[in-house]
């Protein structure tokens, strides 16, 4: 005769009523396996329990890469609203001033960025003063200077769109927050034959917002409205 207690009327008949609810308790499942396996003694290889454990492991690991599929989508979904809400905002401005001041305003803030730079290269050893009243959005610098700050001189043919972390920004290009400055995305610019290139440097305090492993996608979409822009405005 057992010496093992016996379940008592009621939980029996739960268990009977919704058995569906033992099996799919893991941890109770597991528990059931294991009694399971110590009655069998330690000299028998209980195959059906090796493989459930393997399944569960499978199940585990899909379960954690279906949750990171579905918070990649999210996280893009939510990139190109923004970056559409972006590019709307700076088609608003019908003048040159106001879509620089927008630039450095509403369309930073959208973006989440700290700093927003648009740099133009230009032969002209005097800086219009006109640029003085655009505040720290527009900077103008000597031919390659982008060239060698983004380090890309040698290169037939530059990548559009750099991401890369810092120790801090540089003033020419970050302007005054550079010192906060940990990471940046940098857009590089074609206006066209004939015209020397820019750049539209993004800069963040926040040292992950931009990494070299992240996608370029949205950014260099951003920075082809942006050409676009620019060369209406300098025609």
């Amino acid at each position: 005769m057992s010496s093992s207690p016996k379940l008592d009327d009621a939980t029996r008949a739960a268990i009977i009523a919704a058995p569906d609810s033992i099996l799919d308790d893991q941890d109770l499942m597991r528990a059931l396996i294991a009694a399971n396996e110590r009655s069998m003694g330690g000299n028998i290889v209980d195959l059906r329990g090796i493989a459930m454990e393997r399944l569960e492991a499978r199940l585990d690991r899909l379960e954690d890469t279906h949750r990171s599929v579905i918070a990649a989508a999210y996280e893009n979904l939510a990139g190109t609203n923004q970056v559409h809400r972006a590019i709307l905002r700076m088609l608003d401005p019908v003048e040159f001033e106001g879509f620089l001041r927008d630039l450095g305003g509403e369309v930073a803030e959208i973006l989440r960025v700290d700093a927003v730079t648009l740099i133009l290269e230009s032969t002209q050893a005097e800086e219009d003063p006109a640029v003085h009243r655009l505040g720290q959005v527009l900077h103008i610098c000597d031919p390659g200077f982008i060239d060698g700050y983004l380090g890309r001189g040698n290169e037939p043919r530059p990548r559009q769109v750099t991401l890369r972390q810092l120790q801090e920004g540089v003033t020419t290009v970050h302007g005054p927050r550079a010192g906060w400055i940990r990471s940046e995305a940098c857009l590089r610019l074609d206006f066209g034959s004939g015209r020397l290139p820019g750049m539209l440097a993004l800069g963040s305090e926040d040292p992950h917002q931009f990494t070299p492993q992240q996608g370029t996608d949205l950014l260099s979409f951003f920075a082809g409205v942006f050409e676009r822009s620019m060369r209406h405005w300098l025609s």
